[in-house]
């Protein structure tokens, strides 16, 4: 009974928002890093890049951190880590996220547990509304939810905000049960003031949901969902308040995250590892793909790197239609984070054709010897 008590004393810290240190010390920086990965990425109104990623320690657990940078050349060049979010072990900051609403506030979100996951998490975001100055504000650490979301919320025709928050199920669903547990969207209609659960897709097979919502042309929700078997989807006619039971989108993929958005065109883009089918379970040749119909049908297919150990795409748009893509490679070999810079017509030719895109571009490399 003790032990316990004391087990669940020492879950609460997990509740405490964590030190945000501006600048970082020195155990922080690139050669003090052996592992790293999970990206995301934004640009800001002002033509500013920032970058998010997690490490700490040897992998995924109790010692991960969060780290922020930014580039001001289009992601020529970038900087050592600008900020770091680093609870007190074995707390851990992980799956950080960057969103620019439609205010021009840059909101990074990352999740918060005790030790690697203690059947609750939480979604924890700071913001700043000057992203462009030189030593931006931020506000203080704010709790959201349980749960995850690695993911950018989506921002519906009627001004709503979803946030892809999942619950991290490791079984089938309980159909007795009602948890929190799924793929879930939490909503906000007061442009971020507060935050209210709205519903969740129970897919089965479930794997980190890792899912991402785009509202369709006829006003559904479509949600496309991280599984066993590849990318399960979900729809919603109800504004995310119920889900359909979901199965299989047909979209082949290993077992990892994705990238699905609207591009300001009105196509859908989606980054995906796109192996070959006897090596299918590889996380290698991440490609970009876009669609005119919904995801019916998709179209080009830029591969952004052929190498294997690629993954866990997120992209940002810029207003002229520049996309910019970043992942991870070798988290614990290369340890690089990446980002490529290119347009839809890129993508349509399956090859870079526009002015200024670029392929590959070095965001970060820790240099750590384990």
């Amino acid at each position: 009974m003790i032990l316990l008590s004391m087990l669940a004393f020492a879950a609460e810290i997990a509740l405490n928002p964590a030190p945000v240190l501006i600048p970082p010390a020195a155990q922080y920086q690139d050669h003090n890093r052996y592992w790293q990965g999970i990206p995301g990425i934004e640009r800001t109104r002002g033509g500013s890049l920032w970058a998010t990623w997690y490490s700490g320690g040897t992998g995924e657990g109790p010692q991960n951190f969060v780290v922020l940078a930014r580039s001001r050349d289009n992601g020529g060049v970038w900087s050592p880590p600008q900020l770091i979010v680093d609870p007190p072990d074995p707390v851990r900051a992980y799956d950080p996220c960057l969103w620019l609403d439609p205010g021009g506030t840059l909101w990074l979100f990352w999740a918060q547990s005790f030790d690697k996951w203690d059947g609750r998490g939480g979604v924890w975001a700071i913001t700043t509304a000057n992203p462009d100055d030189p030593s931006p504000k931020w506000s203080k650490p704010r709790r959201i939810a349980d749960g995850v979301m690695m993911n950018k919320p989506t921002v519906l025709a009627d001004g709503t905000w979803l946030l892809p928050i999942s619950g991290w199920r490791f079984k089938a669903p309980d159909p007795e049960a009602k948890p929190r547990g799924g793929a879930g969207v939490y909503a906000s209609t007061d442009n971020g003031r507060t935050f209210h659960y709205r519903g969740q897709a129970l897919l089965s097979e479930p794997q980190f949901d890792e899912h991402m919502t785009v509202e369709r042309k006829d006003g559904s929700l479509w949600m496309l969902v991280r599984t066993a078997y590849g990318i399960g989807q979900s729809e919603s006619r109800d504004k995310g308040a119920t889900w359909s039971a979901g199965g299989p989108s047909g979209i082949p993929h290993p077992v990892t995250r994705f990238h699905l958005r609207r591009l300001k065109s009105g196509r859908l883009l989606l980054v995906r590892n796109d192996p070959d089918p006897a090596r299918s379970k590889l996380r290698k040749r991440l490609t970009a793909f876009v669609s005119d119909d919904d995801g019916k049908s998709w179209k080009g297919g830029l591969v952004i790197d052929p190498r294997d150990s690629v993954s866990y795409p997120d992209a940002a748009e810029a207003p002229d239609g520049t996309l910019y893509v970043i992942y991870d490679r070798e988290r614990g070999g290369a340890k690089e984070i990446l980002c490529a810079r290119i347009r839809e017509d890129d993508i349509l030719a399956g090859k870079p054709v526009s002015d200024g895109a670029r392929l590959q571009m070095l965001v970060n490399k820790a240099t750590g010897k384990r």
